[in-house]
């Protein structure tokens, strides 16, 4: 009789905090691909001009939100009053305008009286520009909201994020864009 053929070894298992490691980096390189994807038409260099009726009343432009806080960088938030994922992160929009200048655009929401409700309903006080057609929104390359562009004060678009962001990858983006341009 001959001694049976000896079995393969099994390939020894991945400890697991190197599966975790190697699941991590997996999700964040499909975040980092859909944030690619969602960024594609955003331009880069200076930031587009725009101006447009505000919802208190009067015009407001970027050129003149950039000037009244120059020597830094500031914020254009895109929102919508449909928009569930705005709704969601609108306390951590708020937040960052207590440290940070902050410009918000409404996109499709309606007129200014409307946007201005809107505003008044949720306790808003944001400077917010209406954009009615979409066309502000379109010269930022952006087909959806919510949307944060930094702007450096050299009038850079320094890094554009779509969809729901934290409030720390908010801070975050500025303090890049104060300390980039320093």
């Amino acid at each position: 009789m001959t001694a049976p053929a000896p079995h393969p070894s099994a390939p020894a298992r991945r400890p697991r905090w190197q599966r975790w490691l190697i699941d991590a980096a997996l999700i964040a390189m499909v975040f980092a691909a859909v944030q690619l994807w969602q960024t594609r038409h955003v331009p880069s260099g200076p930031a587009p001009a725009f101006a447009g009726p505000l919802a208190a009343g009067g015009q407001g432009s970027l050129a003149a939100w950039r000037a009244a806080h120059a020597g830094g960088p500031v914020a254009v938030y895109f929102w919508a009053d449909w928009c569930p994922i705005c709704t969601a992160q609108q306390g951590s929009v708020s937040g960052l305008a207590e440290d940070w200048p902050v410009l918000t655009v409404a996109m499709q929401s309606g007129s200014p009286a409307d946007v201005a409700g809107v505003l008044a309903e949720r306790g808003l006080a944001w400077p917010t520009v209406v954009d009615a057609d979409g066309a502000i929104s379109a010269r930022y390359g952006l087909a959806g909201v919510p949307a944060l562009a930094v702007i450096d004060a050299d009038g850079q678009l320094r890094s554009v994020a779509v969809g729901y962001t934290t409030a720390l990858g908010m801070h975050l983006r500025l303090w890049w864009a104060r300390l980039v341009a320093a």
